[in-house]
């Protein structure tokens, strides 16, 4: 079986990797430099930051297992049961938030490990010299390359939030020890997560996610979103201290949760977080449940 998997963030390297150990032949296309799609690690000053996905919730068996072999390899570690709840400075525990010390996009390297991942490679149409075609992107990507109607249809349905992630490196840590909060009714904050406990590594890095109202308004401008969020996160937490500000916008960045694991139209599938809930875990298994059905 000759499959071609487009996207190379969770979804489609859970695919393609259950695929190639499946027998298959398989080749990856990514448009980016790098792989993770939002699973995304971005280096400053020699130190990863997370600016995508903010951790891992492993609550199913099989992914369960995947996280397990990380945690044994030394990429995943458990993080924090707890966060922070603003207003009040509450905190509500909840399941472990697994991380990774060498940022999470190095999950998303292992497992593209021997895979034929062809980077910096945009696809502009369906490809036509494979058995099957795999989307693992968002629906609105999806539509741009004129899917078959059923995928059009499952990729029309889905709704999708967009974000910036603004990461804030101050001189020094002058902040009360936490690991993350959410900013609950705030105009323009809605997560704060401290990498430096997020990664272990104690770095003076904050991550700071916008409201997807603000996202939206600032799409074409980005970076001036920056420093409404420092603003914010200052205030949030005491901190004078004046940080270095870099911005990344995600424009599909939290979908809707449907119910289906998949779509399928004739030799074409679209997989990803947007089957189930929004999580790292959903994309997982969505690529994984792909490559099943294909195999089968």
């Amino acid at each position: 079986m000759n499959v071609v998997v487009v996207g190379a963030g969770i979804a489609g390297l859970s695919c393609a990797r259950a695929l190639a150990d499946g027998g298959a032949r398989v080749r990856v296309f990514e448009r980016g430099r790098v792989v993770g799609g939002r699973l995304a690690s971005k280096r400053f000053d020699g130190r990863y930051a997370d600016i995508g996905a903010a951790y891992l919730v492993a609550d199913d068996p099989a992914f369960t297992a995947q996280v397990a072999s990380w945690r044994q390899r030394g990429l995943a570690r458990p993080w924090t049961d707890t966060f922070r709840v603003h207003p009040g400075g509450d905190t509500t525990t909840g399941p472990v938030r697994w991380a990774a010390p060498g940022g999470l996009r190095s999950l998303a390297a292992d497992l593209a490990e021997g895979l034929d991942v062809r980077l910096s490679s945009p696809v502009d149409s369906l490809p036509t010299d494979a058995d099957a075609v795999v989307l693992a992107m968002p629906g609105p990507q999806a539509l741009r390359l004129g899917p078959p109607p059923g995928i059009a249809a499952a990729a029309s349905a889905q709704t999708w939030r967009p974000v910036i992630a603004t990461v804030l490196t101050y001189p020094e840590r002058e902040w009360e020890p936490f690991a993350g909060a959410f900013v609950n009714d705030h105009p323009v904050l809605a997560t704060v997560c401290d990498d430096g406990d997020r990664r272990g590594d104690g770095g003076p890095v904050l991550v700071a996610h916008s409201t997807a109202a603000l996202a939206a308004k600032h799409l074409d401008d980005p970076v001036a979103v920056g420093p409404v969020l420092a603003a914010a996160v200052g205030e949030l937490l005491g901190i004078a201290g004046a940080p270095r500000v870099d911005v990344h916008r995600w424009s599909f960045a939290q979908p809707e949760p449907t119910d289906e694991t998949f779509a399928v139209d004739g030799r074409v599938w679209l997989c990803g977080d947007a089957f189930g809930r929004p999580r790292v875990q959903t994309a997982w298994l969505s690529g994984r449940a792909v490559a099943e059905a294909l195999l089968a």
